[in-house]
């Protein structure tokens, strides 16, 4: 067990975070090795004449980071490293493992319902039968797909039948897939339009599924539609119930517009249905492919609502392009598991998809709010721009602060990630601020941190 030195400014106050932010340098720096164990709370409060409430505080911060892990019996110790050190094999060193969690759009794993998810399981095992366990149809098992269409008719008001749905592993190979599907058809790639700025993480994605990017862009309505009708592109790719990362809902004139387009030019819409889940001023807009389904394509998961590791999606798509995505997903992996599928569709079916989407934006609502409030309260410099929903800010800085505020964001415990913009119509620099993982005390706690770092 580790003996722990931690240098307090009691005169400071806050001294939960300085406890947080002296374990989480010593883990960064390495003096706190992962899977060292450390001392229980209550020692570690006598040890430094704390509370022991204070070290609580403190533990349960930096696992809710994710620098730390708690499990019943086994202590406190420091979690595996958010990236690992190089390996050596021989002489030669191996690259970095990446890392690959906890952005800024993380859902708060520590609320993925376990309990609802393992009753829907054990529901699965007691009641299908034996053949279901074998390879299922590859564009979904029937039962998740007839649970999954009324299911997006009722909420999202999508035109959405189990015959042009197909569950995919995810919003990734989902929009992958039908980038490949099109660009088989076409015998060539195809000229894809991405909003400006839009996420980093997918687009090479698309561009090796077959896909030439162009970059339009976003306004405060949404995609400039005006642009991409000067781009020659053939699929239009959005995020219009909550756009990533600027935050801004595509206006009803932009949806028309952009519904005339692609049935003028015969293209295709690709509707990433990011955030729909999380609109807590209003009932979120109803989907753009029910607008027109035979033009847009309609991709979701359950990677904000419930977990990304789960990887399940699906898409509702024109009936050709469901076939051809179908006989695509048998060609490749043979679909996605069985017994997941059939636990997702009894949780849709029960109602406790329901109820923890409920519950859970009650609670991102309430951190939202703090974090907006502690921002205007503490640094009011920043501007948040976008509508109360998902799981992020869009947040502007003043010129030359983007590194700075960066740096002691991260310090401070708060996800961030820096703003890339390539188009003509740049912006201020600004950041992507995840709220979902933190409670509101800690996101204030966190905000009241950065700017002492900052002066």
């Amino acid at each position: 067990m580790a003996d722990l030195h931690l240098p307090l400014d009691r005169s400071a106050g806050g001294l939960a975070g300085q406890v947080a932010r002296e374990l989480r340098e010593s883990i960064r720096s390495g003096r706190l090795a992962q899977g060292t164990r450390l001392p229980a709370s209550r020692d570690l409060a006598r040890d430094l004449g704390l509370s022991r409430g204070v070290v609580v505080e403190a533990y349960e911060q930096l696992v809710a980071e994710g620098f730390l892990e708690a499990r019943v019996g086994a202590g406190t110790r420091v979690a595996a490293a958010p990236s690992q050190t190089a390996s050596v094999a021989g002489d030669r060193p191996e690259p970095a493992a990446p890392y690959y969690g906890h952005r800024p759009t993380s859902p708060d794993l520590a609320a993925f319902p376990r309990q609802a998810w393992l009753a829907a399981i054990r529901h699965v095992l007691m009641t299908v039968p034996n053949d279901a366990l074998d390879y299922g149809d590859p564009g979904g098992v029937p039962e998740l797909r007839e649970q999954l269409a009324p299911y997006l008719r009722r909420v999202r008001a999508a035109d959405a039948t189990p015959e042009n749905l197909v569950i995919v592993t995810g919003m990734a190979q989902g929009l992958s897939l039908v980038i490949r599907v099109l660009a088989e058809r076409a015998g060539r790639r195809v000229a894809l339009a991405v909003e400006d700025p839009t996420s980093p993480r997918q687009l090479p994605l698309l561009a090796r599924a077959g896909a030439d990017l162009i970059r339009v862009p976003v306004d405060e309505e949404g995609m400039v539609i005006e642009d991409l009708a000067g781009t020659g592109a053939e699929v239009a790719l959005l995020t219009p119930a909550h756009q990533y990362p600027t935050g801004v809902v595509l206006s009803p004139r932009r949806r028309a517009e952009l519904i005339a387009w692609a049935s003028r030019t015969g293209a295709v819409v690709l509707e990433d249905d990011y955030d729909a889940d999380f609109r807590f001023d209003r009932e979120p807009v109803g989907c753009l492919q029910g607008l027109a389904p035979g033009r847009v394509v309609l991709a979701g998961s359950v990677s904000k609502s419930l977990a990304p590791g789960l990887r399940l999606g699906w898409l509702v798509a024109p009936p050709h392009i469901a076939g051809s995505v179908r006989r695509a997903r048998g060609e490749l992996d043979l679909g996605s598991p069985v017994i997941d599928q059939h636990a997702l569709a009894h949780l849709v079916g029960s109602g406790g998809y329901d109820r923890h989407l409920r519950r859970m934006r009650r609670e991102y609502r309430v951190r939202r709010d703090a974090l907006v409030d502690a921002l205007a309260e503490h640094l009011p410099e920043i501007t948040v721009h976008g509508i109360s929903a998902g799981l992020h800010l869009y947040a502007e800085l003043p010129d030359g602060r983007q590194e700075a505020v960066t740096e002691a964001a991260r310090a401070a415990g708060l996800s961030v990630d820096p703003v890339t913009r390539d188009g003509a119509r740049s912006r201020s620099p600004a950041l992507v601020i995840g709220f979902a993982r933190l409670p509101a005390h800690r996101i204030l706690r966190a905000v009241e941190e950065v700017a002492g770092r900052l002066g």
